[in-house]
């Protein structure tokens, strides 16, 4: 053991240093979820396994590894959501990849200004929502293809105007359920199903509208905009956090800048 600790070397303090980066994105997808006991115990483990090994005690070390080696197989089909949300984030979500995409995304829509998306037929088809407390759900999609998405509602391809996305939503339409997916100035399908976040630490009054919003966020790369059917405010959600009540020029300017 202190013959380890002589020994230390740079390289060591790179592998503390990434796994700690790991554990914590691990536990940032996991706080609030039911599993995160789980998790929690999972550590403990771990961590008993390796003072165990150190220590060259045989038989607590032989028991806990064949715990830990048994349970990587329960551990993904417990956690698959959970790694799936992971590995998502980690392909699409990276402050590297983030950082290099804005700055492209920033110096495109210099050189090509004439090409930048008209927010404005989104907003306005918000604002009257709003005042009617007309409840919606619009998801911008960025990065990511939403194509299984897609799928689970009606193609229609159409382009954005503030009277369709209001005809959309109209609570007698057969297409008013569920969500609108919309790329630029293209509206791509509406009655879409969307996955429902399973945190328990985010406010219990809101409902599934507000649910399915994050839910997609936390997996996908896209902006939901949420207009409540209850009270008319609207709401954004982005990477598993939702901004409530926001005005409309508060969210054109969001969408400006990163939609």
């Amino acid at each position: 053991m202190i013959s380890d600790i002589i020994t230390f070397r740079w390289i060591d303090l790179i592998d503390i240093v990434l796994v700690s980066m790991l554990v914590y994105e691990l536990y940032r997808l996991l706080k609030g979820s039911n599993v995160m006991r789980i998790f929690w115990t999972v550590v403990a483990i771990i961590i008993a396994w390796r003072i165990v090994d150190a220590f060259n005690m045989r038989l607590s070390g032989a028991i806990l590894g064949a715990i830990v080696n048994v349970g990587l197989i329960a551990l993904v089909v417990v956690f698959q959501p959970e790694i799936r949300r992971f590995l998502l984030k980690v392909g699409t979500k990276t402050q590297i990849g983030d950082s290099v995409w804005k700055r492209i995304r920033f110096w495109r829509n210099h050189m090509q200004a004439s090409n930048r998306t008209n927010y404005d037929a989104y907003i306005q088809a918000c604002m009257h929502m709003s005042s009617s407390k007309t409840g919606a759900l619009i998801i911008f999609q960025r990065q990511n293809e939403l194509t299984d998405i897609i799928n689970t509602g009606q193609k229609i391809d159409a382009p954005v105007s503030a009277p369709l996305i209001e005809a959309l939503f109209f609570k007698n339409s057969p297409l008013h359920d569920g969500a609108v997916i919309v790329k630029g100035e293209t509206i791509l399908a509406a009655r879409c199903i969307l996955p429902v976040t399973s945190r328990t630490d985010i406010d219990p009054n809101l409902g599934l509208r507000h649910r399915s919003a994050i839910g997609v966020s936390e997996q996908l790369d896209v902006i939901s905009v949420i207009v409540s059917e209850e009270t008319g405010a609207i709401s954004f959600a982005v990477d598993g956090e939702i901004h409530h009540n926001v005005s409309p020029v508060e969210l054109q300017n969001y969408l400006e800048k990163n939609g």
